[in-house]
């Protein structure tokens, strides 16, 4: 029995779907987040235009004639604004080292940031513990620019071109002791970090993981080595599975999740946007050609993630597919999909493809990561985007006997009963395959909304005067907006789940408008009460105090008890460590009837006020309140020597068990001098 246990338990960890509890993303058509990434989706926007002139001048560059020697067939391509912009100061990095990092570095240090944010982890939350850092990258581009005039190269071009340190540098700033790569798989690169971070989680490598990827376009050269094999479109658009299909136009941008066990998950009461239940990656060993598919090994990788996830063909009801449009790869790809999700079956439901290289273009070593974040927000907002520039299916591709649907149009994902359950797939030409099985979060997973009435503090803070206000801008505009989340829950998170920089701010509000109306009054330069603004410096120290017998009242705990988790917790550890000594209990006594006559009794509120007064420095803990020093008077010298560590909690517990039960002989004899 014990060894079944142990295969079971084995079994159950190899097999433990993995939450995707934190996304962060820059993609092109102003989708600098992924609420507006999905406001690009939803409205079938595309986000295609002509390079940019800060990048190079395209009419030098440009040949219609695909292989025209020294030049690039296309004038497209998707692309981000100021990705020169880099806040050095925020990271701790020197000005003279900032201009010699790839701005790949840059823009994958601020997205993982923000993702990390998403997920609800502190930069001290994470440092020194065993967080992963999973990261696809494939272009070069800064290093042919630094390395093309050798006199400019320095101390800093190593590290700053080096692909290597895409993950290596983040893991260092942000002290993150768990597995750190970059990946170079071509197209597939970043759905396979997600793949690679998702092993790494189920064996205990790593406790949290980061998986993502990015690349960006800053030298016409390897587009016109595009075009030398003759691989981009014409009118600089991915026709995915359309007659149309000639290439695909390049992009860029950059995602990343954060991923973590779902027990971990559930148990710190994360927000969980979706489940990755099973993700498999293969080779196409040898083909045709050493950059064409393998249809034979697409099935096989498609056919294991969903064996890893056991999940069924018929269960799937959307494929993200990598779908670049081209003429051989789209038939390739469909007729692989078809063989092992193309039985049509009584009472299945229809299956959606697309492909999101149809909005944003091909981003490469990002791609993967950009169909991920695609299908995790569909799921959440129950809905599947529309497929652009589709006019009419390829004559090489057939639908008919299948369940596929190619949708033009913006359609309700609804449950009927049933899992919503998504494949997603990324093909590199180096011939590695990646396929993730993605699933809807649990309904368990949803997180309690805080309760609270009355007045709520939101702190923010920032790293100078100026982002400070940036970020009291920010807030002020979304809390003016519908969907803004409760004020509890938004005060909740700015407390305890965000970085605490030095330059600070405070406001006070019982709803989104008082709020908005302080943060208004703070940027305008106002005085008024309810609001606090200063430095980490000029914080004062602050001192707990723990008072004797006298500050109970009628109903004292209750609604903590009720409203805040860590309260309670401690509450109930300190009632399993009075058990021994008494023979009443703790919770059941401090929610009963006020008048309970027991509450009179000295034996019974000296060791219930002390239980309440160390969940109450519990609270304060846990909204990152800690004490320089604590002080205590009478009953609460003990409280205090418990909360500074000098006492373990069973040892305090049973001194004032003992002590409350001694001074009750004494009762009457005496009187407080």
């Amino acid at each position: 029995e014990e060894m079944q246990a142990r295969l079971d338990e084995a079994e159950r960890a190899r097999s433990e779907p993995i939450a995707i509890v934190g996304m962060g993303c820059r993609f092109p058509g102003g989708a600098h987040d992924p609420e507006a990434f999905w406001r690009l989706l939803e409205a079938g926007g595309d986000a295609i235009v002509e390079v940019p002139h800060d990048r190079w001048d395209v009419d030098a560059w440009f040949d219609a004639e695909p292989a025209t020697p020294g030049k690039m067939s296309t004038r497209w391509g998707g692309f981000l604004d100021r990705v020169d912009g880099f806040d050095a100061a925020f990271f701790g990095i020197s000005p003279r080292e900032a201009t010699r990092m790839d701005p790949q570095q840059r823009l994958f240090l601020e997205v993982a940031w923000e993702a990390l944010e998403s997920a609800g982890q502190s930069r001290e939350r994470v440092a020194g513990s065993r967080t992963g850092v999973f990261a696809g990258i494939c272009s070069s581009d800064y290093s042919w620019l630094q390395f093309a005039e050798p006199r400019d190269i320095d101390a800093y071009t190593g590290t700053g071109t080096s692909l290597s340190i895409l993950a290596g540098r983040l893991a260092y700033l942000l002290d993150l002791r768990g597995p750190s790569l970059a990946l170079d798989t071509a197209c597939s690169s970043s759905l396979v970090s997600v793949h690679l971070a998702c092993q790494s989680l189920r064996s205990k490598e790593c406790e949290l993981a980061l998986a993502g990827g990015v690349n960006l376009i800053l030298s016409p050269h390897t587009s016109i080595l595009a075009s030398q094999m003759r691989m981009m479109a014409a009118d600089g658009r991915c026709k995915t599975f359309d007659a149309r299909a000639d290439g695909f136009v390049r992009g860029e941008g950059c995602g990343v999740v954060v991923l973590r066990r779902l027990s971990d998950a559930l148990a710190d009461r994360d927000a969980i946007f979706a489940l990755i239940r099973g993700s498999a990656v293969n080779g196409d060993g040898r083909t045709v050609g050493l950059t064409a598919p393998n249809g034979v090994s697409q099935q096989a990788v498609i056919r294991a993630a969903l064996d890893g996830a056991g999940v069924k063909p018929s269960e799937i009801t959307y494929v993200e597919a990598h779908g670049t449009g081209t003429s051989l790869g789209d038939p390739i790809e469909m007729e692989a999909l078809t063989a092992v999700l193309g039985e049509v079956s009584a009472g299945r439901a229809p299956c959606a493809i697309g492909s999101v290289k149809t909005n944003v273009g091909h981003l490469e070593a990002a791609s993967g990561v950009a169909g991920l974040i695609k299908v995790v927000l569909a799921l959440g907002h129950e809905a599947i985007p529309p497929v652009l520039h589709f006019q009419k299916l390829n004559p090489n591709i057939s639908l008919e006997g299948t369940p596929f649907v190619i949708p033009t149009e913006l359609q309700p994902w609804p449950r009927n009963g049933a899992r919503r359950v998504a494949g997603t797939s990324a093909f590199g030409w180096s011939g590695t395959n990646a396929h993730l099985v993605v699933e809807e979060a649990p309904a368990e997973a949803s997180r309690p909304a805080v309760r609270g009435d009355g007045c709520c503090l939101l702190p923010l803070s920032a790293h100078s005067p100026e982002a400070l206000r940036d970020l009291a801008r920010s807030y002020e505009a979304w809390l003016k907006r519908a969907e803004a989340p409760a004020v509890p829950d938004v005060c909740y998170t700015a407390s305890v789940r965000r970085t605490q920089h030095d330059h600070r701010l405070a406001v006070v509000g019982r709803t989104h408008a008082e709020l908005a109306d302080g943060l208004a009054a703070f940027l305008a330069g106002e005085a008024r009460p309810g609001l606090s603004s200063g430095t980490r410096q000029t914080a004062p120290k602050l001192v707990f105090v723990f008072p004797g017998q006298g500050g109970q009242w009628p109903g004292m705990a209750r609604d903590l008890m009720s409203t805040e988790p860590s309260f309670r917790s401690s509450l109930e550890q300190c009632e399993k460590a009075l058990r021994p000594h008494v023979d009443w209990s703790l919770c059941e006594l401090l929610a009963s009837d006020p008048a309970d006559a027991r509450l009179e009794r000295i034996d019974v509120i000296q060791p219930a006020l002390f239980a309440v007064q160390v969940a109450l420095a519990a609270l304060w803990r846990s909204w990152g309140i800690e004490p320089a020093a604590v002080i205590g008077h009478s009953m609460g010298e003990v409280a205090a020597a418990q909360v500074a560590g000098a006492l373990g909690l069973a040892d305090a517990a049973r001194i004032m068990a003992v002590r409350s039960q001694l001074l009750k002989r004494l009762s009457g004899r005496g009187a407080m001098a």
